[in-house]
């Protein structure tokens, strides 16, 4: 099964090969919430690159506090992910197009054209959230983190992600709803 991640990640302090292992374990996973993030595969794989470089460069301060490495990995992403938005002077927003509805096998032309439609209003309601919320629906459904974990990487307690995620949900549930859009 290998060595505990927290054996791990104190050998990877002076072993790079250590830090290796931590990197091949949480790679895609890093990258796949920049890209949520950022919407860009370029600047995805950027600051991916710079969440392991930055992570390699403070590694000897990291100490374990209860929670997963990814934690504090995920913790530096939305740091250099938000610095990467304010640089922009963008709204950050969820892009979701990797995560449109591709057609299934024997699925007919007409469900496949509702399918995106609805898929099309989803994302729509999703980039009229504030950046907070579109931030937690991507850790939500794009890793598997703990609320409590989830809290860390956005600064909040765990019950006030619990609250956010609430009202995130009611207000998407409430967007839709005006768009006339029935689930």
């Amino acid at each position: 099964m290998g060595e505990p991640e927290e054996k791990l990640v104190e050998r990877a302090k002076e072993d790079p090969d250590a830090f290796g292992v931590l990197y091949e374990k949480y790679v895609d996973k890093i990258y796949q919430y920049v890209f949520y993030r950022t919407g860009n595969r370029y600047d995805a794989e950027d600051l991916t690159a710079r969440t392991f470089y930055k992570a390699l460069a403070n590694l000897k301060r990291y100490r374990h506090r209860g929670l997963p490495f990814s934690a504090w990995l995920y913790r530096i992403a939305h740091n250099l992910v938000a610095n990467w938005h304010r640089d922009r002077k963008r709204r950050a927003g969820v892009p979701l197009d990797g995560l449109a509805m591709m057609g299934k096998e024997g699925e007919s032309a007409e469900a496949f054209v509702e399918s995106s439609e609805r898929s099309q209003v989803l994302k729509g309601a999703i980039s009229r959230l504030p950046p907070d919320r579109q931030e937690l629906l991507v850790l939500k459904y794009s890793t598997e983190m703990s609320n409590r974990e989830i809290g860390k990487v956005m600064g909040r307690s765990e019950g006030a992600i619990k609250a956010l995620y609430h009202r995130t949900l009611t207000a998407l549930r409430k967007d839709l709803e005006r768009g006339g859009f029935e689930g």
